[in-house]
Order: C-alpha cells, then structure tokens, then sequence
C-alpha cells in the first residue's frame, strides 16, 4: 500500500482534495500554536494582566468564556451544516472571523484586559467552529477502515503549519530583540503573521474540498439561543441511542481536560516555574510540534492496525508520564523531555479521538454529531484550564500542584475508556443499532 494510497480515500475521492482538506489543519495550527500555547498567553499574563495574581485565572476564564459560547451554539450550527449541506461555507464565515479577531489582538497592549479578552473569545470561538467543521468532512473523504492513517496526515500536516507560523514569529522576535524592541513591539506583530498565515493556507482548503452532503427536507426551526438549546438536548436525546459515543464524549471531556491545560498554560508554567525567556518558550514549542508531528502521522497507521481504543489507552498513559515529569523538572533538561513526550502524545491522542467519533458518527448526522463532539471537547477546555488557574488562584500561584492535578485527567480518561466498545459503536452508526 502507497503511503498516501488512495486505496485509503472512498470512491470518488481525489488525493488533491484530501491535501485541500489536511491543508485546514495547516492554516489554522498556527492560531492554536502562536496565540493560544507559545506567545500570546504569556503575554496576556505578563504584560496585558501585568502579573497580576490573578493574571492565569483571567486568561483560563477567557477560553472558558468561549468554551461555553460554543458549547452553546455549536449543536445548532451543526445541524443547519447537515440539514442545508452548508459545511463548506460556514467553514469559509469562521476561518474569517478567526483571522480577523487575531489580528485584533495586535492591538492589546499594557492594560487593555477588556480588549484582550474580546478579541480571545471571539477568535478562539471562530477557531472551534472551524475545526468542528473540517473534522465533518473526515468520514466523507477516508474509508471507515482508514479513519485513523488520514486523520493523522491531516494532524501531523498541521503540525507543519504550526511550525511554519511559529517559526516566522520566531524569526522576528529574535530579530527584534536583537533591535532593542521590547514584547508591546513584537507580539503583535506575531499575531499579525498568525492571521495572514491562517488566511492564505485555507485558500487551499476552499478551493479544493468538496462539499459532497446534500440538503435535508427536515426543519430547522427557529434560531437563537433558546433553539440552539434546544436543539443541544434533542441531539443529545439522539445520541444516547449510540452508547459507546456517548461513552467515547465522556472519556473525551476527561483526557481533552488535561490537553487543553498544556495547549493553554504550558508556556506559562515554563515561564513562571522555571523561568523560560520569550525565546526558549517559542523554541519549546517549536520542538513540541515537530514531535507531535512524528507522533501524529506514525500513530495513525499504527492505531488502524492495533485498535482504536489500545492505541489511545497508551497515549494517555503518556500523558500521566508527561504530567509527572513536568511536576518533578527543577531544570529546563527534564521539562524538555516532558514536552517531547507531550508532543508525541499530542497529535496521536487527538487524532485517534477524531477518528473514534467519525467512526461513531452516524453518516446523515456527521456534522450534527460532530457538533456535539465539539460539545464535549469545549466543555474540556472550560474544566481543564480553569481547574489549573483556581489551583493557582487557591494556592499562591503553585504552578507545580496545578501541573500535577492535570494528571488526574488522563487518568479519569484511561478508566472511562474501558466502557467504549469499538466494534459496537461502528455498527451501530453504520445500521443505526443502539
């Protein structure tokens, strides 16, 4: 078999339009690598918020805020993509309003919390929806029984992304520094390179990725948030009929927890613990990706072969390890092998959830269930960091505790595991079983 075999894709599906597809994660793993995990949260904490005690609880109760927001609205937005076949195009409206609200926080400096914050909401809202979207496309382009290789090209191409973003951003900031400038000079800068990086990658996307659903003759009823709620409870209502979804969203709200602290706030602790300058954070990160990369691509071949749920039990295994050592690190040598092992259980533990729930995902739902996945791994990223600032908020500022009570996430996950039944779950999306 090819390493890119379209043996792997349906029938009908080109190469060059799962390549359109893998290149969303391209465009926007630059946002998650630049804003969220390597640059702009520390610079919230320590130049926005000035270092305030409750700096990291307010950055922590920023990306709760939009959490919650898609939380909300996304079982809607799910439904209208199924029901009027309007993936693509809501895909193109979020990708936009991402890329506008990042380049908005160019414009945070000292002081300006409430600007800070609007703009973080609104892109990393944006952000999820996006990455909602494309996730719904994965059962249209792979065959169920290559789910988890093609979800792994897109993660580890990704990666790439990130890299490319990160690296540009690196590139000035050395620069910059080199000048005298100080972080109000080139932060927004980085953010700027973020945006225009986001915006020209998922070119690729729109161009080349087809939207194969068709519209649906159900209703949609009204909008607004009383709709949107209640179409949460009736897309939950459906979902209980498929068990080991249901089962598969609950591990996922465990171990997505404990990603979501080290996406968020592993930069911060690197510099707040072990005192890590603006540049070895950034080239942390950038080591972090290239082994998530690794992790991501490797990992999908291997989880099809061995199982999904095998494959994703030691992964988190890895993430127990990761959280240990990042808790016992006194020296930056130790806290750069738990972010090697961070990085390749990165890419393989996300990309094996997305091929679980697309494998799970009933074929006249997807982006409906793909919604309440979403659900799921926002309610994640709510719990999880905001675990880690109240932590620090009740303990005067001890990064390491909070580090280590991350661990119990993936441990949670590992146990809630055990109840997903792979073979089950299949079927029953396939012939609707319960």
């Amino acid at each position: 078999m090819a390493l890119f075999g379209t043996d792997s894709l349906n029938p009908g599906v080109r190469r060059r339009e799962v390549f359109g597809w893998a290149m969303y994660d391209f465009a926007n793993s630059g946002y998650t690598t630049v804003v969220l995990t390597a640059v702009f949260n520390t610079y919230f904490v320590g130049v926005v918020a000035g270092n305030a005690t409750w700096a990291t609880f307010a950055w922590t109760a920023a990306l709760s805020l939009s959490s919650a927001l898609v939380m909300l609205t996304m079982p809607t937005l799910g439904a209208y993509a199924d029901l009027r076949a309007a993936k693509k195009r809501l895909l193109v409206l979020s990708t936009l309003g991402c890329v506008i609200a990042t380049a908005a926080l160019a414009l945070a400096g000292p002081g300006d919390l409430w600007l800070a914050v609007a703009a973080v909401v609104i892109s990393n809202l944006c952000y999820a929806y996006g990455d909602a979207l494309i996730a719904a496309f994965l059962p249209e382009l792979a065959r169920r029984e290559a789910l988890g290789r093609v979800s792994g090209w897109g993660w580890s191409f990704g990666y790439f992304g990130g890299m490319l973003t990160l690296g540009l951003s690196l590139g000035f900031v050395i620069w910059a520094q080199g000048q005298g400038m100080p972080a109000t000079q080139f932060v927004p800068v980085t953010m700027l390179i973020t945006s225009v990086v986001y915006a020209l990658a998922s070119l690729a996307t729109f161009a080349l990725l087809k939207e194969r659903a068709v519209p649906q003759p159900r209703s949609l009823g009204d909008s607004g948030l009383r709709a949107s709620l209640q179409r949460l409870q009736r897309t939950w209502r459906e979902a209980q009929r498929y068990g080991d979804f249901v089962w598969l969203m609950a591990t996922a709200v465990a171990y997505q927890a404990g990603i979501a602290v080290v996406i968020a706030l592993a930069a911060v602790y690197a510099e707040q613990v072990l005192g890590f300058k603006q540049t070895q954070t950034m080239m942390l990160v950038f080591l972090v990706n290239i082994a998530s990369a690794v992790g991501a691509f490797g990992f999908g071949y291997w989880q099809d072969r061995i199982g999904h749920r095998p494959a994703l039990a030691f992964t988190l295994w890895g993430w127990v390890l990761m959280t240990v050592l990042a808790y016992l690190a006194q020296t930056a040598t130790l806290f750069w092998i738990a972010a090697v092992v961070a990085g390749l259980c990165m890419g393989a533990s996300q990309s094996a959830g997305r091929a679980l729930a697309a494998l799970f995902a009933p074929a006249v739902q997807r982006a409906e269930f793909f919604g309440l996945w979403t659900f799921a791994t926002r309610l994640s990223s709510i719990v999880g960091p905001l675990t880690y600032g109240l932590v620090t908020l009740l303990t005067a500022g001890n990064h390491r505790l909070a580090i280590l009570s991350t661990g119990v996430f993936f441990v949670i996950g590992l146990v809630l595991l055990r109840q997903v039944n792979v073979e089950r779950g299949a079927q029953a999306a396939l012939h609707g079983i319960k």
